[in-house]
């Protein structure tokens, strides 16, 4: 009876502390994993390490000082070399470690032992990347920081530069405008796409930046921000006269850059631009970001007077493209479908958005579209997004690389608030202001008559 109340009695604080324990690893996985994960998965690594890199194949045979001094100061076997561990570094969601690779191995055979590594050491991923020759950088992931995203306090940051989401590395996806300047973003109905424009608008309207929408759904999705847009077109016959007008304020910017290039034989030659962002400040012109949501509605036509409108807002568009980096002019073209059979210009259009981003689609021909040319393997992850993870999307570009990435909640009301605080930002460009958005007016709320008590009577 005495050593049943004994166990009784130490059984249920340990009960009490395991539920503890898994009810904060469903919960709040960041803390379990600085109270429990992290410090379990740094003591399997460290005394699991040479032998776990063995297993992996990640050894190589000593030199032969090495196994004449083993054999002169010791009876021990020689065993294979590992890569040589530097510090194990903690952070928020996992471990960094960097490794120097044995003569002879090359990052490529660490990237291919990730899963092992992963199982070995009881983490939720591992990642691999390049420091520099010789040299490799583990990230270890304790936790799917994808599931509530959480993004980091410090994040790369600066002109033309907003962080939108969050990477399954823990890393911030920064969109910058400035390396990839055009973007194709899909992402069919709840799929987040709306939450990730949000965020870039968001993200922008706290720079000296002029911000264009066209936006043919009426402009539901872009009228809420009319207070910091220096344009809105909501339909096409709109689309139709705003984008002539930004494919001419481009020339004027080129015009602006030859006559800049026509300076004195003196002049220095970092003075010597061939784009508006070696200009002085003085002379140099506002970047604009031009957003087009549901590019579709852009393509589709009626009568034959529409396809010759399509026909010229497209070609405009594919000018915008090819043209526009070097004038300061950037898009951000968005859509639910977007495939060849949109028509003319759909394949060469797409062929000048180095970034692309897919949400959830409703096809695999989407997803084919967005990432089949930069990254075949990508698509299969695109057309793995559930429906209940909103604002899961993969994200790519031209050279190759992809990674899954989610945005963070950011609600309409606080990003609209955020654009009417940042509206005395909105830059003065006169070929704009015909297509300025009205604000809407709010009425004055009065408040109501005082209800004066009345006296009880009979």
């Amino acid at each position: 009876m005495t050593d049943l109340t004994t166990l009784l009695e130490v059984g249920g604080p340990l009960a009490a502390l395991g539920g503890g324990a898994a009810y904060t690893r469903a919960k709040y996985p960041a803390v379990y994993w600085s109270a429990v994960g992290g410090p379990i998965s740094t003591a399997r690594l460290i005394s699991s390490y040479s032998s776990v890199m063995e297993a992996c194949g990640l050894t190589v045979a000593p030199s032969r000082l090495r196994v004449l001094a083993v054999k002169a100061t010791t009876r021990r076997e020689v065993r294979p070399v590992p890569p040589r561990r530097g510090i194990i570094r903690p952070t928020s969601t996992g471990l960094r470690i960097r490794l120097r690779l044995a003569p002879g191995q090359e990052p490529a055979d660490v990237a291919a032992s990730a899963e092992r590594l992963r199982h070995a050491w009881g983490v939720h991923a591992v990642y691999v990347t390049t420091v520099k020759p010789g040299v490799v950088e583990l990230r270890l992931v304790g936790y799917d920081v994808l599931r509530r995203v959480r993004m980091p306090r410090k994040t790369e940051s600066g002109f033309l530069k907003v962080p939108v989401a969050l990477r399954e590395d823990a890393t911030p996806f920064v969109r910058d405008y400035r390396t990839v300047p055009h973007q194709l973003t899909l992402g069919a109905t709840l799929s987040g796409k709306s939450m990730y424009l949000r965020h870039l608008i968001a993200g922008l309207a706290r720079q000296p930046v002029a911000l264009v929408g066209i936006d043919c759904k009426r402009g539901v999705e872009l009228a809420p921000f009319a207070a910091r847009l220096s344009a809105l077109a909501t339909d096409p016959d709109e689309a139709a006269d705003l984008l002539p007008v930004l494919v001419k304020e481009m020339e004027d910017r080129y015009d602006l850059i030859k006559a800049r290039q026509g300076i004195a034989p003196d002049t220095p030659d970092e003075e010597i631009t061939s784009d508006v962002c070696g200009l002085p400040e003085g002379e140099r012109p506002t970047p604009v970001v031009l957003f087009v949501d549901e590019v579709a509605e852009l393509f589709l036509t009626a009568t034959r007077k529409d396809e010759e409108r399509r026909d010229e807002m497209v070609t405009q568009l594919i000018r915008l493209a090819q043209l526009g980096r070097a004038a300061g002019i950037y898009l951000e073209v968005c859509g639910q479908r977007f495939g060849a059979e949109l028509g003319k210009g759909a394949t060469m259009l797409r062929a000048q958005l180095t970034g692309r981003v897919c949400h959830r689609v409703n096809d695999e021909a989407s997803a084919k579209m967005a990432l089949g040319d930069i990254a075949p393997e990508a698509v299969s992850a695109a057309c793995a997004i559930a429906p209940e993870l909103p604002g899961l999307a993969v994200a790519g570009d031209t050279s190759g690389g992809w990674s899954r990435i989610r945005t963070p909640y950011l609600s309409l009301g606080d990003a609209a608030e955020i654009c009417r605080e940042s509206a005395h930002l909105v830059p003065d460009l006169p070929a704009l202001k015909p297509f300025r958005p009205a604000l809407p007016v709010h009425p004055v709320e009065t408040p109501a008559p005082a209800v004066l008590p009345h006296p009880v009577t009979d």
